[in-house]
């Protein structure tokens, strides 16, 4: 049995279906059983439960080989990021030790690192759980995936509808910063590959798509792969910050907040090695499939 957290999720959806196909038994953590219909559906077990209530990880790791965690937040309270990512992470690897797991695959993020870890509550989140991870005495992978896109889910819709309905592209700051956007069902090959592989126990790999691009590269190819024709506008990162300070107080899920822009305005966005092809033996979709697909 495989235990996949946040398997609700755009990210773990990919997973739980890709593993659902190859007839592997799945067990889904979800806070809701409505949020879980669609994995249902495929044959996934729904064990309901919460990062903050080490009980319920306990029951739900209970006879599962294999644990794929995906939980995450973007934006919270510092107490937030730590009560639900790295607390959660420690009870769950020691619930996960207590049952026997065999291996622990984790979902980090690329940019993730000791120098950045005080840039933000998410890279400090991060950063936690990956020495967590680590130190859990586990057998573990860790991933640190770029951008995630797909046509149903992640940043992508978003930034497409963006392209099509403004009048204008609006680049934050120069729009230099490189990234390297990775295909969903790339990603969810490398965690299914993951479970088992030999060569990849006890790796961090990080993983990201052939190509690293400039924000102004990749607008520009969005638009053409959409078929249209804006001009684009380089926002200072001061009228943003400003804008920010507004919309990180509106409820929901917001896209724009001060810690967002500091990620923007960190290091380059890209791998720094080819050893998660190298290992795996997956080829990524190149990026303008990858819009091609979203179109």
């Amino acid at each position: 049995m495989i235990l996949v957290t946040g398997g609700a999720g755009f990210v773990g959806r990919h997973i739980v279906h890709g593993l659902r196909t190859e007839d592997r038994p799945v067990r889904v953590l979800v806070r809701d059983p409505k949020q879980g219909e669609t994995v249902a559906a495929w044959g996934a077990e729904l064990a309901q439960g919460d990062m903050t209530d080490p009980a319920s990880l306990r029951r739900a790791v209970e006879g599962c080989e294999h644990v794929v965690h995906l939980v995450a937040i973007r934006q919270g309270k510092p107490e937030q990021f730590e009560r639900i990512m790295s607390q959660g992470t420690r009870d769950l690897l020691s619930a996960a030790k207590e049952a026997g797991v065999r291996r622990f695959v984790h979902m980090s993020a690329l940019g993730t690192s000791e120098e950045t870890k005080d840039l933000v509550p998410y890279y400090r989140a991060k950063w936690d759980m990956e020495q967590a991870v680590k130190a859990s005495g586990l057998e573990y992978v860790v991933f640190r995936p770029s951008f995630v896109f797909g046509s149903d889910g992640g940043i992508l819709p978003t930034f497409k509808r963006l392209a099509k309905l403004a009048p204008v592209t609006p680049i934050t700051g120069p729009g230099e910063q490189r990234i390297q956007p990775i295909w969903i069902d790339d990603v969810a090959e490398y965690f299914a590959r993951g479970l088992d592989l030999p060569a990849a126990a006890n790796r961090t790999f990080e993983l990201g798509g052939p190509e690293a691009v400039t924000w102004n590269e990749f607008w520009e190819r969005l638009k053409r792969a959409l078929g249209v024709r804006r001009p684009s506008v380089h926002l200072p990162m001061g009228f943003m910050r400003l804008n920010a300070l507004v919309t990180e107080r509106l409820p929901g899920d917001i896209p724009l907040t001060r810690d967002l822009l500091r990620m923007l305005e960190g290091p380059d966005n890209v791998v720094a090695d080819d050893d998660a092809p190298a290992t795996f033996g997956i080829e990524p979709v190149p990026l303008d499939e990858q819009l091609r697909r979203a179109a």
